[in-house]
């Protein structure tokens, strides 16, 4: 009983309230009414500058057109009408001829026209009428009832007339007082709410929601339209039959951008489809084209689209206001550009090169956290649990996964494309990334891609490795996000000790927290301590590493830490950081300050926590499902270091990588049915107008003229011809080189045969020092490439099939064969090749609980640097799998510089680029020692460097290595017998480590010569029965 009066109570509230308000408005003149809260009349706000932006995230959240409240005006802005002209059309019929009036709209900053008879005008007049009729109506459902209370307060207004005379009746001397009648009527409909807001309007205007919103670029043409199901480009996306019994007709509102076309479906507003300007977009009306009456087709490398209109002039009108507005505002992707790039040549773009992790790292996480829209991911490989920072200080703050659950839920939308791997094959379990990433927040999309059976894509791999924050900040490189990338200059090999913090950071509560633990055992702990954000990730037991397993926790003194560890379990903590962030007693070990960006460090710092302390030769990934845990035991194997390269691009560029990844990512979506339900939506890309306004700028990026180049086909993109612009970008640059390359590559597959290898960068290579020979000219080639592949196998046993596989192909382009680039130069100059090139890999020592060791530095870049004024730098390894573009699908950019600097190059004064120079001087001063300034590494030409620094050291460096460590790759083991011979033999490091040591002094840097005698007289292809045999050739190479 209670309620029921309650209830009646608030109920005459509010009917109470309901009637002063209408008493309050009907005593208002209607002059002054403001019409529905914000919007306003016309007359009010003139100026277009002061209008509210439709933020770009409204793509994500359209209504069916229907659906009252939608906003689809920007808020506070006229909308202005002109009516240009009048068009009469002669017909052959009886009837009258009608005259067609070009409407001109202007909103804010868009201006757009329609085409209209007036006989549309008396229809749309008449659907006013019966909607004025219908509002008034009191019909009890919730929708209705919104959309009468929104526009009650606009009943005052009278509905503006309609001129009644008859069109033919109209003479053409009275056509402007006609013209002037018919914009007066738009004028005073749109400034009333109620209509303007009311769909029959908005489709006569021809606007929707996705009409005025700025980074959407410039409003084309739009309306309803009859599509037809099919036409995709790529098999088993279309109907199985033939014939008109096959196909579905469906009404969309088709909407047209500068750079692609969309429709949506009326009813629900969903996006769905996109279509993409390109080099094969055209546009064909006719029956006989189209196979429809009244039809248009749209073709591009995707897809051939057919839509249905009501006339043929209809047909017209679509295509030439489709036509006029992409040739108007999108003329740039209707092209082929250089290299057969779909992205043209962008001018004046910032960029920013990238050599190791730590700083690629530290800037994607940076840039993520100013992320306002969309964060877009693609890797080979992800890693949910990497941290982004190092040494961790700050918790669990720079963790991928916390930085992207923190994002998501401030509303940033986040797409993340993993390659789905086969599964026999690898075992980066890129299942248990998506499942990670997509239990964080619904925000977070991820899809997997190809489905090995459905697609019968096998053998290839999406391998570029993109990170693109709201479309306009794109990073281009060789770096996943993921295990065993980390790494910087110094390429430790060691990482035992703890982190012991000597200087004050913004983050105390680290420093807190390690006190308290030092000074007590019993010292509560908050459980804020480690990170704000610890509480939100909680993690399973098993994650954390299994302590009575770990070495060294039966000395005390030296393992201090497990205390600590033992208190984090205590308060349910363990699952925040792992104990490297955590102070440490004990300091032992080699002692050498760090500069880290985060104060001085102390000790052997853990950098590299469970998983991402790896030796992949060793052994590879297991058990990725327990990020925290240890595979391989640090007190005993030393980590194998990675280098690696990447780059950062700004504005039009990082539109156009956008535009790669928007077009792998719809491809899917219509690929796999699982991703066709609206949680994954249709990606739309930004304009290219309003590219240049940055929110976010990278620190440290110089103005250079960029390209973006990839490989890419139907399997990978969807697209109907593949494109290859990053092989012929290595061919075009090294062909035209002046002075020297410079090449850092995970492989070095080429030379073609045209039988089992294709691409012809080898070639290019060896053709270019032949002719610097017959020119007698200077110029110099130098590759570093890891000196094993990266395939888990034990060398001193011969390393295993797929790693013997790959030193094949590797040895048969560099010097084995009369198709290798030292037999094509021996055949023209003989032993003289050795002035013009050089073939290195890198290689450091450590000392790990007490005993010396070495291992090969991981050279997993793609880089090309040439004459200090262009570089390449991408995903694509220089092979047949990353450059046919039918294969792996890849992503670079082309670097040329525009700013320059003085320097030197073969003796004599030159104009060094900016970008260039400074990127192949870090190069040098990691891999050789030295400083970024020295002197001596200005010159790459002249001969003091090439033969007294460059050659020297690599030399010296590699026989030092050799009688240290007797180290594998090496010259003296020609086949499997001497290798056996080899490793059994005593080494240096193990009878007297104190003279090795002092040996190991005089190394500097890290560059080794390659050893080309390595096994060469074993044949080191699979042979057969081995799985790795029934394996196709294109695997390899």
């Amino acid at each position: 009983m209670s309620l029921r009066a309650g209830s009646h109570a608030a109920t005459s509230t509010l009917k109470k309230i309901a009637a002063d308000m209408s008493n309050i408005i009907e005593s208002l003149d209607t002059r002054e009414l403001h019409f529905e809260g914000e919007e306003v009349d016309s007359e009010v706000v003139n100026d277009p500058k002061g209008a509210v932006c439709i933020p770009f995230s409204a793509i994500y959240h359209t209504h069916g057109f229907k659906e009252p409240g939608t906003q689809t005006y920007l808020t506070g802005c006229p909308v202005r009408v002109r009516v240009l002209e009048v068009e009469r059309f002669t017909s052959t019929k009886k009837v009258p001829s009608p005259n067609v009036y070009t409407i001109e709209l202007t909103h804010g900053e868009f201006t757009w026209q329609v085409k209209r008879k007036f006989k549309h005008f008396q229809e749309f007049h008449r659907e006013l009428l019966r909607y004025k009729a219908f509002v008034r109506i009191p019909i009890p459902t919730r929708s209705h009832t919104v959309r009468r209370q929104s526009i009650k307060r606009g009943e005052p207004r009278q509905m503006p007339s309609l001129p009644h005379t008859a069109e033919s009746t109209v003479r053409e001397e009275h056509f402007s007082s006609r013209r002037k009648q018919l914009e007066d009527y738009l004028t005073k409909i749109l400034k009333m709410p109620m209509y303007r807001n009311y769909h029959g309007t908005m489709e006569f205007i021809g606007v929707s929601q996705l009409s005025f919103i700025h980074d959407l670029g410039p409003k084309g043409i739009e309306g309803l339209i009859m599509k037809r199901s099919g036409g995709h480009r790529i098999p088993g996306l279309n109907c199985c039959g033939q014939g008109r019994m096959c196909y579905r007709w469906s009404k969309r509102w088709l909407v047209v951008k500068d750079s692609f076309l969309l429709y949506m479906k009326p009813d629900s507003g969903a996006i769905a489809f996109v279509l993409l300007v390109d080099k094969e977009f055209n546009i064909k009306i006719g029956q006989k084209e189209t196979e429809t009456k009244y039809g248009l087709q749209i073709d591009n490398l995707s897809r051939s689209l057919i839509l249905k209109c009501n006339s043929y002039r209809h047909a017209q009108w679509w295509r030439q206001g489709i036509d006029e507005f992409i040739r108007k505002h999108g003329k740039d992707f209707l092209t082929q550009h250089r290299f057969g790039s779909y992205a043209a040549v962008q001018e004046n773009t910032l960029a920013k090169w990238y050599v190791n992790a730590k700083w690629y790292f530290e800037d994607v996480a940076n840039a993520m956290e100013a992320a306002k829209e969309e964060i877009f991911i693609t890797d080979w490989w992800l890693s949910p649990e990497i941290f982004m920072k190092r040494p961790v200080v700050e918790g669990n703050r720079w963790r991928l996964d916390c930085i992207l659950k923190r994002k998501a839920q401030q509303g940033v939308r986040i797409f993340v494309m993993l390659y789905k791997e086969v599964e026999l094959a690898l075992g980066i379990n890129s299942e248990y990334s998506k499942r990670t990433l997509m239990h964080l927040h619904p925000n977070i999309k991820v899809m997997r891609h190809p489905d090995h059976v459905s697609s019968s894509v096998y053998l290839w791999a999406h391998h570029e490795k993109l990170v693109i924050v709201d479309q306009s900040v794109a990073f281009v490189g060789g770096i996943d996000l993921a295990y065993g990338r980390w790494d910087d200059d110094e390429h430790r090999l060691t990482d035992v000790g703890s982190v012991k913090r000597m200087a004050a950071v913004k983050s105390v509560s680290t420093t807190n927290l390690a006190s308290a633990v030092e000074s007590s055992e019993c010292v509560p702990l908050q459980s804020q301590a480690l990170s704000p954000e610890s509480h939100l990730f909680q993690r399973n037991a098993d994650d954390a590493p299994d302590i009575s397993k770990m070495k060294g926790v039966g000395k005390p003194k030296k393992f201090s830490r497990f205390s600590i560890y033992k208190h984090l379990h205590k308060h349910g903590m363990h699952h925040a950081d792992s104990v490297s962030s955590i102070d440490s007693e004990s300091n032992k070990g080699s002692i050498r300050s760090l500069k880290t960006g985060v104060g001085e460090l102390i000790g052997e710092t853990r950098f590299w926590h469970g998983k991402d302390y790896c030796n992949f030769v060793f052994k590879d990934w297991v058990q990725l499902d327990k990020p925290f845990a240890d595979f391989i035991d640090r007190y005993t194997t030393p980590r194998m270091p990675w280098h690696d390269i990447s780059s950062v691009v700004h504005g039009k560029a990082a539109r156009d990588v956008a535009r790669h990844f928007i077009q792998r990512w719809n491809f899917t979506k219509i690929m796999k049915p699982k991703y066709r339900s609206l949680s994954y939506p249709f990606l739309l890309p930004k304009s290219q107008q309003t590219a240049h306004e940055l929110k976010y700028q990278v620190p440290e990026a110089v103005h250079a003229t960029v390209q973006v180049i990839r490989s890419a086909a139907d399997w990978s993109a969807g697209i109907k011809y593949h494109e290859e612009s990053i092989h012929n970008a290595y061919v075009s640059v090294i062909e035209n080189s002046k002075h020297y390359i410079y090449i850092e590559n995970q492989f070095f597959i080429s030379c073609a045969d045209d039988k089992v290898v294709w691409n012809k960068i080898g070639d290019a290579i060896a053709q270019r020092i032949l002719k610097a020979h017959r020119e007698n000219k200077r110029f110099r080639v130098y590759v570093v490439i890891p000196l094993l592949p990266g395939f888990e196998g034990d060398i001193s046993t011969g390393g295993g099939n797929a790693l013997q596989a790959i030193m094949h192909f590797n040895y048969r382009t560099m010097c084995r064969g009369e198709n290798s680039i030292l037999g094509q130069l021996k055949t023209e100059i003989g032993d003289k090749w050795i002035n013009y090139i050089s073939f290195c890999g890198l290689r450091t020592y450590a000392e790990l609980e007490g005993k010396l060791v070495t291992e090969l530095i991981y050279v997993h870049s793609k880089l090309l640097v040439a004459d200090d004024n262009t570089v390449i730098i991408g995903s694509a390894n220089i092979n047949d799998r990353s450059m046919l573009g039918k294969r792996d699908s890849e992503m670079a950019i082309i670097v040329q510089d525009t700013e320059t600097i003085p320097s030197v190059m073969d003796g004599e004064d030159y104009s060094a680029g900016k970008f260039a120079q400074s990127l192949r001087l870090r190069c040098f001063r990691v891999v050789l020692g030295g400083s970024d300034l020295s002197l001596e590494h200005q010159d790459p030409v002249c001969e003091k460097f090439f033969k007294e620094v460059w050659i020297s050291t690599a030399a010296r460096n590699a026989t030092i290595f050799d009688k240290v460590f007797r180290c594998l790759p090496s010259d003296q083991v020609n086949n499997l017998t001497q290798l056996r011979d080899f490793i059994n033999k005593p080494k240096l490091a193990n009878d007297d480590p104190v003279k090795a040591a002092e040996e190991l002094k005089k190394i500097r840097g890290f560059l080794v010569q390659f050893p080309f005698r390595f096994l060469e007289e074993e044949y080191l292809l699979p042979s057969v029965g081995t799985k790795e045999s029934m394996v196709p050739m294109e695997v390899w190479t």
